[in-house]
């Protein structure tokens, strides 16, 4: 089978961006900052009819594409709840709405990095 044309432009445009290498998660393209994932691109995995990538985000964003365009933004499983958006491949997309949203993903998770983790309790005196 042979490549697609969006999965060619969606490597482009992660490949763009610093730090980004890619490599396969659960058997399909997958782009990491740093070792964290910020995008990964669906072709009708599992036979699921899915042509779309899933993409981390920042707060607030996956309610605002998905109540303005459910056709093309939703909810991916297993992520979704993580507040990452789901973008439809499949109908003409908007490839300058997608590199934003792409730079978008790339710095929510680096910005996620770059947050202290939880204080670690001292010593007791």
């Amino acid at each position: 089978m042979s490549e697609r044309p969006e999965l060619r432009r969606i490597r482009e445009i992660c490949l763009a961006l610093p730090d980004v290498e890619e490599r396969l998660s659960h058997g399909s393209p997958a782009f990491f900052t740093k070792s964290k994932q910020f995008l990964h691109y669906w072709d009708n995995h599992h036979d699921d009819g899915w042509h779309c990538v899933w993409c981390a985000a920042p707060i607030g964003m996956q309610e605002a594409l998905t109540t303005a365009n459910p056709q093309r933004f939703f909810r991916p499983p297993y992520v979704g709840h993580r507040g990452w958006i789901g973008v439809n491949l499949d109908d003409d997309p908007d490839w300058k709405e997608i590199e934003h949203i792409v730079g978008y993903a790339h710095e929510a998770i680096r910005r996620a990095r770059a947050k202290p983790g939880p204080r670690q309790p001292g010593p007791r005196r």
